[in-house]
Order: C-alpha cells, then sequence, then structure tokens
C-alpha cells in the first residue's frame, strides 16, 4: 500500500491528537491534567479611546495599579475590537492610579535649528516663540486680493500656514480653535478625525 500525501496527512494528524491526549492522562487514574484558565487574574475595565472623538472602545487590564494592556473591546459597536496605534498607546497617556507616567513629557523642549539635542524651555518662552513665528509668516505671505479672470476679489487670507487640530481636543476647543485659525485668515484648516 502506497502512502499518498493526503494519507500522510491524516496519519500525521491523528497520531498527533493520540500522543496530546495520552500526555495528557495520568496512567494510574486515568484523569487528564487540570485546566489552565485562558484569563489572566487581573482587573480588566472596559473605557473609551480619547483620541479621534470616533468614540472606539476599549479593554484596559490592570496589575497593582499599572496598565499592563490594552486591545480593543470586540463587544463595542463602533471598532469591534479593532485599536488605531493612538489607541493602543493609552497605557503612555495616563496609569490606572490617577499618576502621569513618568515618560511622559510635561514641559515644553524646543530643538534649534542644526542643533542634536532637545532643551526644556518655560512655556512663556514657547508661546512667545510660537506666536511671533505665526505673526511673521502671515505677515510675509498675506493676500488681501486675488485677480480672477480680470476682476479682483477681497480675499484677506494666508496660503503659507495650515492647522492640524489635534485628536486631545474636545468640541468647544475644535471651536475655538477653528475661531481663532479663519480670523488669522488660514483656508488650509483639517482634524487627524477626518484624515
Amino acid at each position: 500500500m502506497e502512502l499518498t500525501r493526503r494519507g500522510f496527512l491524516k496519519l500525521s494528524g491523528a497520531s498527533t491528537a493520540g500522543f496530546v491526549f495520552f500526555k495528557g492522562m495520568d496512567w494510574k487514574g486515568g484523569a487528564p491534567f487540570p485546566s489552565i484558565p485562558l484569563h489572566k487574574k487581573i482587573g480588566e475595565v472596559t473605557t473609551i479611546c480619547c483620541y479621534c472623538g470616533v468614540g472606539c472602545g476599549g479593554i484596559v487590564a490592570a496589575e497593582s495599579g499599572k496598565v499592563v494592556d490594552i486591545e480593543g473591546d470586540p463587544d463595542h459597536p463602533i471598532n469591534e475590537g479593532t485599536l488605531c496605534s493612538k489607541g493602543q498607546a493609552l497605557a503612555q497617556f495616563r496609569t490606572v492610579d490617577g499618576n502621569d507616567n513618568p515618560n511622559r513629557l510635561t514641559k515644553p523642549r524646543y530643538r534649534a535649528a542644526y542643533s542634536d539635542k532637545w532643551e526644556e524651555v518655560t512655556w512663556d518662552w514657547a508661546i512667545d516663540q510660537i506666536a511671533d513665528r505665526i505673526k511673521k509668516t502671515r505677515d510675509e505671505n498675506w493676500l488681501s486680493t486675488v485677480d480672477v479672470g480680470g476682476k479682483t476679489y477681497n480675499v484677506n487670507r494666508t496660503d503659507a500656514i495650515c492647522d492640524f487640530g489635534g485628536g486631545e481636543l474636545d468640541n468647544e476647543e475644535c471651536y475655538l480653535n477653528v475661531k481663532m485659525v479663519r480670523a488669522l485668515g488660514l483656508v488650509y484648516v483639517e482634524h487627524c478625525a477626518r484624515i
């Protein structure tokens, strides 16, 4: 009798199943080994991701006050168990006991042009630098009017700056942000939830 490929696979599967079955039996009493629990003995709570505003559900597992695992909630109707890279990084945002992650930046840092290192700066200095650079770029690239087909239109805008809203902003902050950038004359306004 010739052993075909299909016959070899059947024989291999049956042999493996038999080996696993008999290996799990106690030869004296015939009882299998005790079952191993599939879930860790840690606290699991459901949560909603705080980033882009879609509202994906997650399961956060914590042990000794520290987040040890974050995964998508398969029972959640929006994401059905999936999470993007930002959602999977929620553990870096805060710890379970309410303290900030020690690796999270809490002060602004600045890296000068052609420098190879970051230096901590004050919030006042950083905000002043941002305001000065926005004003300078806006003034240098301001369009008061545009000519379209021989007709002049007032536009009062700048095409040199764009605004990209962050996922940590809530609706009220986004509203104020758009009001501010439109008052500055920006036309390119986007948000990460749309991309």
